[in-house]
């Protein structure tokens, strides 16, 4: 079979929307993998990816190291040393997939493919042109089929993992998951807003599991305060997380990993959801979900960083009544709602 290598350097939400592209190129090679560290717990689980490499790309990280000519070097080696076939460098819409091509270039990858832009010269045998408002699950497919590779038959398109754990022993029997994180500051709803809503579902007598990463604890303590909720943050492997959101009632979240990981297990999903980037790129893919915030307003599509404005108004106007009303109408009692608003 073909040796075939996706490339995507970014955290474990984004590696995750690469699933059904992964999976049609399964259908004809194996697949070889190369994400960043903050994307290998997701990579991991992925069904149809053979094996997984971890390759840092300074032109993508959100906190980028200096570019060396031995840094470099090793990346060249690295790739050289798997004898692919051809290699597919995923991007998003505001990423830039040629400083991946050049590293594949020199490492003597014979056929890459990507979506660009950007004139690539000789360092593309597929430029692949898409509309910037499709999303990403829908981008990465349209790639992988620019070069042949379609999903086989029966086969959905849905997020999906494989191999996770069982249930954790400790958790309720029924309750909501909440996710105050994001790495990117102005994707995360308000911390005090979040707390007021974990406090509010837990007067409701809901219980709430708490989740995030490692350097979110101190994030995660406050949220949980002295509600009574279970705080998980920086307790999990990515896989038991995402066990943590598949076992939920429901998911609440802004714009993070989480929306990506509740499609891929089936969980609902409440984001409010800061417009900072298009929403219908990023949006919950094919489970039932809830999307607040304010998306028309005048400064959609800033891909701010860090809100400059008091308040963040997008998301500032999302009350935790609203919130709470919202994850009744998902989970309710019969564990899955229908959709308010998404695919279906």
């Amino acid at each position: 079979m073909r040796r075939i290598l996706a490339v995507r350097q970014d955290n474990n939400g984004d590696v995750t929307l690469l699933g059904p592209a992964l999976r049609a190129l399964s259908v004809e090679g194996d697949v070889i993998l190369a994400c960043a560290p903050s994307g290998e717990g997701a990579g991991r689980l992925l069904p149809g990816v053979r094996d997984v490499v971890t390759v840092r790309a300074e032109w993508i990280a959100a906190e980028p190291q200096p570019v060396t000519p031995a840094r470099i070097a090793e990346d060249v080696a690295r790739y050289a040393a798997l004898g692919v076939d051809e290699a597919f460098v995923f991007t998003s819409f505001h990423q830039s997939p040629l400083p991946t091509a050049l590293v594949l270039r020199l490492a003597g990858v014979a056929r890459i493919a990507a979506i660009s832009v950007d004139y690539p010269g000789s360092l593309l045998d597929t430029r692949v042109a898409v509309d910037d408002g499709m999303h990403e699950v829908e981008r990465a497919l349209a790639l992988v089929a620019a070069r042949g590779y379609a999903l086989p038959d029966g086969d959905d398109g849905r997020l999906r993992y494989r191999d996770l754990p069982q249930r954790l022993a400790h958790l309720p029997a029924r309750y909501v998951a909440v996710q105050p994180g994001a790495t990117v500051p102005a994707r995360r709803w308000a911390p005090e807003k979040m707390t007021a809503l974990v406090a509010t579902l837990r007067a409701e007598g809901r219980d709430v599991v708490v989740l995030g990463s490692a350097n979110e604890r101190e994030l995660g303590a406050a949220v949980t305060g002295s509600s009574g909720a279970i705080d998980l943050t920086g307790r999990t492997t990515f896989a038991e997380f995402a066990s943590v959101v598949r076992d939920a009632d429901a998911l609440v979240v802004g714009n993070s990993s989480g929306i990506h990981v509740a499609s891929a297990v089936g969980t609902p999903v409440a984001t409010i959801f800061p417009p900072t980037i298009d929403p219908a790129r990023f949006a919950p893919w094919r489970t039932p979900y809830v999307m607040l915030g304010d998306r028309d307003i005048a400064c959609a599509g800033c891909r701010a960083r860090v809100c400059p404005i008091p308040g963040q108004p997008c998301t500032g106007g999302v009350e935790p009544a609203e919130v709470a009303a919202a994850l009744g109408s998902l989970a309710g009692d019969s564990r899955v709602g229908a959709a308010i608003a998404g695919p279906a």
